[in-house]
């Protein structure tokens, strides 16, 4: 199993982006899907993840209220709607995949995840 983010770049204080991430191999419909970030000098951590199974998601306090995931089975792919973004959003994000028997689960940690992307960086300038 492959997984490739993208979507990341440079954005203004307030602005938008949305992040993508693809699946290769796998079943990707059984997958529970997450992201996660890593700010400079810090812990990566939580951002949001979806279940499998009508569209259970979950988020971090953070994040809640300005980001949505979502994912498109039929393209193997998960996204993450960013809107109104702050400098403190800047990072380093990762998609992450499981296997899940339950498709209402949305893990948040990240030792529940065993795919990995390689990672997009956000920039959020002031």
């Amino acid at each position: 199993v492959q997984l490739q983010a993208s979507g990341g770049g440079l954005v203004q204080a307030g602005g938008s982006l949305t992040l993508s991430c693809v699946c290769s191999g796998g079943i990707f419909s059984r997958y529970t899907m997450g992201w996660f970030r890593q700010a400079p000098g810090k812990e990566r951590e939580f951002v949001a993840s979806i279940g499998w199974s009508g569209g259970r998601a979950s988020y971090a306090d953070p994040v809640k209220g300005r980001v949505t995931i979502s994912r498109d089975d039929a393209k193997n792919a998960v996204y993450l709607q960013m809107n109104s973004l702050k400098p403190e959003d800047t990072a380093v994000y990762y998609c992450a995949g499981r296997w899940s028997d339950d498709g209402f689960y949305t893990g948040r940690g990240q030792d529940v995840y065993d795919y990995w992307g390689q990672g997009t960086k956000v920039t959020v300038s002031s």
